[in-house]
């Protein structure tokens, strides 16, 4: 009964930075997880970053430590993902979803997901 949304996808450049965010609805922020994923065609899914609130601890992929950075408003119940120094391989769609676990990185811990927004890295 949690609704997601995710937007901010989009094609640029190797090197180049891409910020998404993502909305949830229906739900107490203080409680949950929030994290984001990514998949492509024929792979499976990707544990990426994630934000508990419960816990205030951030955490991420090793793939992405040091360019991928989480920040949050609390007013608008948003996380938001900075993606810097952008690589190819980063090319996937990427998911927002909630977890009820206060911190956990297992896409089948995570109930409720967003449609997905592509991002798109070029060389």
């Amino acid at each position: 009964q949690v609704q997601v949304v995710e937007s901010g996808g989009g094609l640029v450049q190797a090197g180049g930075s891409l910020r998404l965010s993502c909305t949830a609805s229906g739900q107490t922020f203080s409680r949950y997880t929030m994290g984001w994923f990514r998949q492509v065609p024929g792979k499976e899914r990707d544990f990426v970053a994630a934000f508990s609130w419960s816990a205030g601890y951030t955490y991420y992929a090793s793939s992405v430590k040091g360019r991928f950075t989480i920040s949050r408003d609390n007013a608008k119940n948003t996380v938001y993902l900075q993606m810097n120094s952008l690589k190819p391989e980063d090319t996937a769609v990427y998911y927002c979803a909630v977890s009820q676990r206060v911190v956990t990185s297992t896409p089948s811990d995570f109930g409720s997901w967003g449609q997905g927004t592509q991002v798109t890295v070029s060389s």
